[in-house]
């Protein structure tokens, strides 16, 4: 998803260096959290050091460790689900114009991929993302790249279901 994410910023950075307007809107900075894994480790049992000097340990504990969305339930916001490329929000929601821009991301991702691929259930904060799903339309019968997220009619509409809106409007 942040490959997919960055490769729409880079196609927007190409498009502000070969303008000679800015936009006449704000491009939302977004990026989907950080995560990690993090192990806790027994050292009873260990009595020779292993490589590098540190003494070996079995693995009692493992946490997914992510950043923090603040402000809770208040600012978490689903934008766009898996199941349409529009947004959720309605036009006189505070949020709307984000959501507005992940249609554009999408639209974007849809092209540049070849219509393979685009990532969607944008959902957080209007800086802070996460939970993605990446939605393709898989070639074989049976193969499911991505989970049972990926609905895979949702590439295949995408054309006939996506409204294109001011974002993708300026870019042509």
């Amino acid at each position: 998803s942040n490959s997919l994410l960055q490769l729409t910023y880079a196609f927007i950075d190409h498009c502000i260096a070969s303008s000679t307007k800015s936009p006449p809107f704000k491009i939302p900075c977004v990026h989907f959290i950080d995560a990690g894994l993090a192990l806790s480790y027994s050292q009873q049992g260990s009595k020779a050091p292993a490589k590098g000097g540190s003494k070996a340990g079995l693995s009692c504990a493992g946490y997914l460790v992510e950043e923090l969305i603040e402000g809770g339930h208040d600012e978490f916001v689903k934008f766009i689900h898996n199941m349409d490329s529009n947004p959720l929000l309605y036009y006189d929601n505070y949020h709307y114009k984000v959501a507005l821009f992940f249609a554009f991301t999408q639209h974007v991702q849809y092209i540049k991929t070849g219509g393979l691929a685009f990532i969607s259930d944008y959902q957080g904060s209007t800086e802070l993302l996460t939970d993605p799903q990446i939605l393709t339309d898989p070639f074989g019968e049976g193969e499911d790249l991505f989970g049972d997220g990926n609905i895979e009619c949702t590439v295949c509409m995408f054309e006939k279901q996506h409204k294109c809106n001011e974002f993708c409007r300026w870019l042509g």
